[in-house]
């Protein structure tokens, strides 16, 4: 399958043909259907880049964003290998020149092309631990970056409580023994770890906002109590002053991990009252999630008022009307 793209006067278009509506009076340029944060065999993901971008055109996204997890200085089964963060870059490079039209066939008056990637970074913030996003601006030729928190710290950086992952255990485990099971005090902390990371290195999208709440279930305390309402108040005011983006990502649901979006109704709905942009992802470690529950994250967030999204192209940022993106994924 090839995407064509529009041939203007002066030259050709980086807009492919399926995401342009042409009015009575006018054409209009949008990037309907993308996805900014996957995952591949370079960090925690299930296959070669090459596998997903195969799926993504099969799945008809126009863009695709590789943002595959950053380095961290310990053992760990998730993250890129130290020793492979050039190959990463390199890796996407190269498969961003080959679809980026250099392979184009010239079919009357149309020129095709497949799909546009990106080469992203979820960079992982621990005070005093990780990398700054700046150095990892200069290692690697990032067209974009995702700031978020797997793993929070309680002063001592020896012993950090991991939110994240298959197993709930850990994180019960996790909360015990870094948090002495306070965990008014754990999630305060990583809500002013995602506020520390907005505020000294800007990410370009903020990942998986509320991920602290996903083995909560409940158990331990309510999104409703006014500490955790105060706490996620003071973390879009940042995010506000900032100007990032966030994200809204399916995962927790098509996993089972969670009964609500990363971040959940509640915090959706102080977004759209604050004018927040957000961009839709999947978080994708596999070729086959790529787009799961888009539609219905779609069908949601219009019901909530939510009428735009964000996406990325290789030119910056761009607003997406809800509406048209229902007909591409409809």
């Amino acid at each position: 399958m090839s995407l064509p793209f529009l041939e203007l006067e002066g030259g050709r278009s980086e807009i492919p043909v399926h995401s342009i509506f042409i009015t009575h009076h006018s054409i209009i340029f949008i990037h309907l259907l993308q996805n900014l944060h996957t995952h591949s065999r370079f960090s925690d993901g299930s296959h070669e880049p090459a596998d997903y971008i195969s799926e993504a055109i099969n799945q008809g996204l126009s863009i695709l964003g590789f943002s595959d997890h950053s380095p961290v200085p310990f053992k760990n089964t998730f993250a890129l290998r130290e020793e492979e963060l050039t190959l990463y870059g390199e890796t996407i490079k190269n498969l961003q020149s080959r679809y980026s039209g250099s392979r184009t066939e010239k079919t009357e008056s149309l020129l095709f092309s497949e799909i546009t990637i990106l080469l992203g970074l979820e960079i992982d913030f621990i005070p005093g631990i990780t990398r700054s996003f700046a150095e990892y601006r200069q290692l690697l030729p990032l067209d974009y970056t995702i700031g978020s928190v797997h793993l929070v710290t309680n002063s001592d950086p020896s012993h950090l409580w991991f939110i994240d992952g298959p197993d709930m255990a850990i994180y019960d485990q996790g909360l015990k023994e870094v948090f002495n099971g306070d965990i008014r005090k754990a999630v305060t902390a990583y809500y002013r770890q995602i506020q520390e990371m907005v505020a000294l290195h800007k990410p370009d999208i903020v990942g998986h906002l509320d991920k602290v709440k996903m083995y909560n279930r409940d158990r331990y305390f309510s999104e409703e109590e006014s500490w955790y309402v105060r706490l996620v108040e003071e973390t879009l005011d940042q995010i506000e002053k900032t100007g990032c983006v966030v994200e809204v990502n399916t995962r927790g649901i098509y996993k089972k991990r969670s009964d609500s979006l990363f971040p959940g109704p509640a915090i959706l709905k102080k977004l759209h009252t604050r004018k927040i942009p957000v961009t839709l992802s999947s978080d994708a470690h596999k070729p086959h999630e790529l787009t799961m529950l888009f539609t219905e994250t779609a069908d949601l967030l219009y019901g909530m008022g939510f009428r735009e999204l964000m996406h990325l192209t290789p030119a910056g940022w761009n607003i997406v009307s809800l509406k048209n993106l229902f007909s591409c994924l409809k």
